[in-house]
C-alpha cells in the first residue's frame, strides 16, 4: 500500500500538486491521467523518490521501498553501452545475478548493438525489459505506450496483466485513456493541482463525459467549419 498524506509539490513559486491525501492499494493496476503539465510525471518521480516534496509518502512494508522500478517517458542510456550491457548494469544495481537467455529478449532487440543507436521505441522496450529483470514489487510507468508499435503495445498490456497476477503494483501515467479503461483497476485524474480517484470500472467513462463537457467539441467544430 502507498499512502500520500498532505502531499504537495512545487517548483519555486509554481505549485504543481497541493495538499493531496491518497491511498493506492497494493497488487492493483492504477492509472494516472490529466492534461499536459498537470503533474502526472511529477507525481511518479516523487513516488520514485527522484523528486523532493512536502508531506509524506509511506509504503507498507519497508522492503517495497527498495523494489520500485521507474520507467521515465524518455529512458536514458550511457554512451557506448550495448543493450546487453544495459540489462547487466541495471541488474547489478539491485545485486541480481544476470544470465542471458533467449527468453529474456522478449522484444527481440539487437542487444549486441549500442543502445544509443536505438529508436525511441526500442529504448523503451529495453528499459521495460530491465525493470522486469530487477524483480521489482512496484512499477511506475510514465507514458509507457509512447513510441511503441502496435504489437509492442499489446505485449505491454499482457506484461502489465501478468505483473498484477504475480501480486505486483503497477502505476501508469498515460494519455491513452481508453487503453487504461481495459487494464486499470483504478484511475486517478489530476486537475487543478488535486486528484480525483475513480475506483469502479463502471465510472471510468465519466472522465470522457467530463472532458467533453468542457466545450472543446464546440471549439473544434467551429474551427473546422471556418
Amino acid at each position: 500500500m502507498i499512502t500520500l498524506k498532505n502531499f504537495s509539490k512545487s517548483y519555486n513559486s509554481n505549485i504543481v500538486l497541493s495538499d493531496i491525501n491518497l491511498t493506492l492499494e497494493p497488487n492493483k493496476i492504477i492509472g494516472v491521467v490529466g492534461k499536459n503539465g498537470s503533474g502526472k510525471s511529477t507525481l511518479l518521480k516523487c513516488l520514485a523518490s527522484i523528486e523532493s516534496y512536502d508531506g509524506e509518502i509511506t509504503y507498507k512494508g519497508k522492503e517495497n521501498i527498495k523494489k520500485i522500478g521507474y520507467l521515465p517517458t524518455h529512458p536514458f542510456v550511457l554512451s557506448k553501452i550495448t543493450g546487453l550491457e544495459y540489462l547487466q548494469l541495471l541488474c547489478n544495481a539491485r545485486n541480481i545475478d544476470f544470465k542471458f537467455e533467449n527468453t529474456v529478449n522478449i522484444f527481440e532487440l539487437p542487444l549486441n548493438e549500442y543502445a544509443e543507436n536505438y529508436s525511441t521505441g526500442m529504448l523503451k522496450k529495453l528499459a521495460i525489459t530491465a525493470l522486469l529483470l530487477q524483480k521489482n514489487q512496484i512499477y511506475l510507468l510514465d507514458e509507457p505506450y509512447n513510441g511503441l508499435d502496435l504489437e509492442s503495445n499489446f505485449m505491454l498490456d499482457t506484461i502489465i496483466k501478468h505483473l498484477k497476477a504475480n501480486n505486483k503494483t503497477v502505476i501508469i501515467s498515460s494519455h491513452m485513456l481508453k487503453g487504461l479503461y481495459e487494464v486499470c483497476d483504478q484511475i486517478n485524474f489530476i486537475e487543478n493541482k488535486s486528484i480525483q480517484q475513480l475506483n469502479d470500472k463502471n465510472t471510468f467513462h465519466t472522465l470522457e463525459n467530463y472532458i467533453n463537457s468542457t466545450g472543446f467539441n464546440n471549439k473544434i467544430k467551429s474551427l473546422i467549419a471556418r
